[in-house]
This record gives structure tokens, sequence and C-alpha cells, in this order.
């Protein structure tokens, strides 16, 4: 209804809430997303979905999985309650009027959701790449790395000897590990290196991303639901806005698909061996389409349809159900 008045802070917990339940349901998925669209045809390392989530499980075990959990966790709550906040907030202004929402309408505040949201998705983002694609690169590193010559073996091997006879410490032919990065870390070089613009890196690519996704999920959403709605009730079934959630999330996210394909790679501060570096967003499209071909813009299309789905069901039905609603009434009502 228009003249229904939204709660702001019970639309920012649901949408805090419903965030927290998708990211730790999805993340898996969404690092192997990140590990598909990154790795180019020079240094294949991952077939699939599922072959990556196995080799990462294998070289970095089950909480490699969760490489930079910690950061979507922490600014998935803002970020998704921005996000549905937003787009609630643009569509009660944009029906003042007692009139239905129009398409156009619609689009329009979808549009307002997804520019908001960038303030806190691009550093999240940002962050959450270098952490999720770290394991990538250090086992890029470690098997394009040229062999030591048996000559060179021996030698060590003879040094090794010697030192073990006179009782030191026996060198090893194996360089040591490259320390994993720490969000905590990362901010803090890119903010002495290259100030808050450092943590904005990929913005415009962002923007590209996120302004159609809404464009499209929003209106597909509130259609969608519309139509499950039975006549005699004020609200859909919660499966009804699931399953309008995921379809309208799954499709979006493939409609961004290739915009997504493009943020990560600019996103990414550290890049395999003989792997391109881009400028800009046209620099960066111009190489993949002339060196990876058309089909590479949709590298982790079904992952993040996958990620997607999933994670704006369970937002909107938590953002349906009102949980945030009850928690406030709770609060504010001394007898309960």
């Amino acid at each position: 209804m228009a003249d229904k008045q939204i709660s702001l802070p019970a639309k920012l917990i649901n949408g805090g809430i419903a965030g927290l339940i998708g990211v730790t349901c999805v993340f898996p998925i969404d690092l192997a997303k990140t590990r598909l669209q990154n790795q180019q045809n020079g240094q294949r390392m991952y077939t699939s979905m599922s072959d990556c989530l196995i080799k990462t499980i294998r070289s970095e075990g089950y909480f490699g999985m969760y490489r930079g959990a910690a950061v979507n966790l922490t600014l998935v709550t803002p970020e998704k309650a921005i996000k549905l906040a937003a787009n609630d907030f643009f569509r009660h202004q944009l029906s003042k009027d007692g009139q239905k929402l129009t398409l156009l309408k619609e689009m329009l505040a979808g549009c307002g959701a997804g520019t908001c949201q960038v303030i806190v998705t691009t550093p999240m983002e940002m962050l959450k790449i270098q952490l999720q694609d770290a394991g990538r690169i250090v086992r890029t590193e470690e098997e394009t790395a040229i062999p030591l010559s048996p000559a060179a073996q021996r030698k060590i091997l003879t040094a090794q000897g010697q030192l073990s006879a006179q009782g030191g410490a026996q060198p090893s032919v194996e360089a040591p590990a490259a320390p994993r990065p720490t969000a905590t870390q990362l901010t803090r070089d890119l903010l002495q290196s290259r100030g808050i613009a450092g943590l904005y890196k990929g913005l415009g690519a962002t923007l590209l991303r996120d302004v159609p996704f809404s464009v499209v999920y929003f209106p597909l959403f509130a259609n969608l639901n519309q139509l499950g709605r039975p006549a005699s009730e004020e609200k859909s079934p919660f499966y009804v806005s699931f399953l309008a959630g995921c379809v309208a999330g799954s499709a979006a996210a493939v409609a961004v698909n290739p915009c997504d394909v493009v943020k990560t790679r600019l996103q990414s501060l550290q890049r395999g061996v003989n792997e391109d570096t881009y400028s800009g967003i046209l620099d960066c499209a111009r190489k993949i389409l002339r060196h990876e071909g058309p089909s590479a813009f949709l590298k982790g299309a079904y992952c993040r349809a996958l990620v997607i789905a999933p994670l704006f069901g369970i937002a909107q039905v938590v953002y349906f159900l009102g949980i945030a609603e009850s928690l406030l009434g709770l609060l504010q009502d001394p007898q309960a």
C-alpha cells in the first residue's frame, strides 16, 4: 500500500540477518566463482566449480573454502541492509501518489538501490577477492616455478651433508611458502599506498554490475512474488517469496555476469605468471575478448547463479517474515 509507513531500522536489521545467513551458506561457491573468473587461458588450474572446491580442500583444507568470509560476514550486513532498505524506500517514495508502481518506477527504485549499495560493496569485494584468490596465485606460482637443475640440486645436497656433519642447520631445496595475506594487512597496505581510493578500486565496474543487477532483480522479484500471492492474502506465502527471490536473483546474476568478470579482474591486485594486467574497464573487456573469446565473459556464471539464488531467496524470506519487526516489538513491549 502506498500509505504504509516503512520501518527503516527493521528493514536494516532484516537485511543484515538475511545477509549473514545467506553468505554462510553459499560462500564456498562464491570462492569458486572468483577463482574461475580470474584464471586465464594460459593458467587453467580449475575445470569446473566442483574441481575448484575439491582442489581447494586438498591444498588448503576445509576452511580454505571460507577464505575471505570474515570480510564478507562483517560487511554484508550493511551492504544487504542498504540494498534492501534503499529499494523499499525508493518504491515508497515513488508510490506516494497512490498509484500502482509502473515497471519504469520499479526499475528506477532498483537503480537507486544498486547505486547506494556500492558504498559498502566495493571495498568489501576488493578485500574479499584478494583473500579468495590468494590460494590460486600461490598454486600457480608453485606449478610454474622453474625447477632446479640436477647440478644445482647436487650442490644443495652436498651442502646439506656438510652442514649435517658439522651439526649445522640443513638448508631446504624448497623455498618457504609465501605468507597468506589477512584482511587487516590488506586494508592497512592499501590505505598506506593508495589512500581511500585503494579500497574503492573498481568502483566504476562495481556500479556497472550492481545497478543493472538491481534494475533487473527488484522489478522481476516484485512481479513474480505478486503472481504467487493469493487474492485473499496481503502477503505472499514465504515459499513464494523464496522461489521468487531465487529465480529473480539467478536471472539477474547471469544477465550481468560479463560485468562481474570485468570487475573481478580489475580488483585483483596480484596476477599469476603470464596473466594480463588491465588499465580500465574497456582495456579489460578488450583483452578478455581478444585473448579468451566471448565465452570468457560467462566464466563463473553458473556459480554466481548458485550463489545469488539462495542468497536472495533467504533474504526475501527473512525480509517478508518480518523477523526484525518481531524483535523490535518485543524490545518495545515491557510486558513481553
